[in-house]
């Protein structure tokens, strides 16, 4: 489907309503097509988010827990991407 969708569950510490919501918004780009939000697709797109990350947030909490954790570690956690958010917010 999408390789740019990380694995959620087994993290350590638990997934963040931040790193639920990026994977959201890749699998509602991905799935629609919409890689640039308009005034005339922002509405629906923020809508589907919003479902897709309640959905996820509720398929994580009703999983068992993972016998291994992922292998990769999800892009919201890597120093690399922690300083350009940074850097982003520092502007």
């Amino acid at each position: 489907m999408c390789r740019n969708i990380t694995i959620l569950r087994g993290l350590t510490p638990p997934a963040t309503t931040e790193e639920i919501e990026a994977a959201a918004r890749q699998y509602v780009r991905k799935v629609s097509g919409v890689t640039s939000v308009s005034d005339s697709t922002r509405d629906a797109f923020e809508t589907a988010v919003a479902e897709v990350a309640a959905a996820t947030t509720r398929l994580l909490r009703s999983l068992p827990e993972r016998r291994q954790p992922p292998t990769k570690i999800p892009p919201l956690r890597r120093p690399e991407v922690q300083a350009r958010i940074a850097a982003r917010d520092n502007s």
